[in-house]
């Protein structure tokens, strides 16, 4: 018998679970104005400079094998891993308003321009994958 393997864009999204019922930003809503050519699909992870550690939601949406579009919002810099474009100011912070987020990091899995599914708050780490020890 294999091992049952999980897609990557699976995995994200049971790291994610599922909207909390007290979300603000809605699903289905177009993005607020930005400054990348949106794709088919996309994570957008919105984060501001007092979110802590964020090591185990980068690997989970870096993993997804999708364009990851990272937003530091509330004008203060935070890094996010090489390679990850960062947009910062004043206009970053009025999308993450825009969007009604509730609370930093917030994860947006965006298709088309489109909200389709957003999580908000803290990342436990637990991917949810069974057997993956030391991953």
């Amino acid at each position: 018998m294999r091992p049952m393997r999980h897609a990557p864009l699976l995995t994200l999204l049971l790291a994610l679970g599922t909207p909390d019922a007290g979300a603000r930003v809605r699903l289905g809503e177009l993005l607020p104005s930005h400054p990348w050519t949106s794709g088919e699909r996309e994570v957008v992870v919105v984060y501001s400079h007092d979110c802590g550690d964020l090591g185990d939601l980068w690997g989970a949406v870096l993993g997804a094998g999708l364009p990851v579009r990272a937003v530091n919002a509330e004008d203060v810099p935070a890094p996010a891993p090489k390679g990850v474009n960062v947009w910062r100011g004043p206009e970053a912070t009025a999308f993450a308003r825009a969007l009604r987020v509730g609370a930093y990091p917030t994860v947006l899995l965006v298709r088309e321009g489109r909200v389709l599914n957003a999580w908000e708050g803290n990342f436990g780490g637990n991917l949810g994958l069974v057997g993956t020890a030391g991953r």
